[in-house]
């Protein structure tokens, strides 16, 4: 979602709140209690999982093998789950022409630097970019070339935008910020 009046530029940015991440942190929490309930059932010799008979999986070494990955993909089940409950990354891009000033805020991890915060002056934006990777993974990245800073990702890599919006975009960028575009 963006807003574009004469003095002011604003484009929302998802975060990890996604279809897909919901349907991967689904996936592990399923997988890690499935290993972990194979493993605990090759432990004890009782059938917890009624398609997999606890008397053909011997507990050492296969039983202790699921068990590490249950817990292992438990872990990353819980780092995906809260990365999506914090909705990491979310955040906007905001360009104001009339007082000069560019702010990017994206929300992190919880902590002391949860509030992610760049600001810096429109005139020291010196062109946007635009690179380019062709091929079966190939990419339309979006780039802000930055006075004293460098080289700034705008778009991020997943947000799956074809490469004509992409382009759209950082035309309809350039043009409010006055900027040339670069493509590499």
């Amino acid at each position: 979602m963006k807003w574009n009046y004469k003095k002011l530029w604003i484009r929302l940015r998802a975060g990890a709140r996604k279809l897909s991440n919901c349907f991967w942190a689904l996936t592990v929490s399923l997988g890690s209690l499935g290993f972990l309930l194979a493993g605990t059932s090759s432990y004890l010799g009782i059938n917890l999982i009624s398609f997999v008979p606890s008397q053909e999986i011997p507990f050492f070494p296969q039983g202790i093998v699921m068990l590490f990955y249950g817990i292992g993909s438990f872990f990353i089940s819980l780092y995906l789950w809260c990365t999506i409950s914090w909705n990491v990354g979310s955040g906007y891009d905001q360009f104001d022409r009339k007082e000069g000033r560019v702010r990017i805020f994206r929300w992190g991890f919880p902590g002391k630097n949860r509030r992610l915060v760049l600001r810096f002056c429109i005139k020291d934006i010196q062109s946007v970019r635009i690179r380019v990777k062709e091929g079966p993974y190939g990419h339309r990245v979006r780039y802000m070339d930055i006075r004293g800073r460098g080289v700034l990702l705008v778009t991020l890599i997943d947000e799956n935008l074809t490469p004509r919006e992409v382009e759209e975009e950082a035309t309809e960028l350039a043009f409010f910020l006055r900027v040339p575009i670069e493509i590499f």
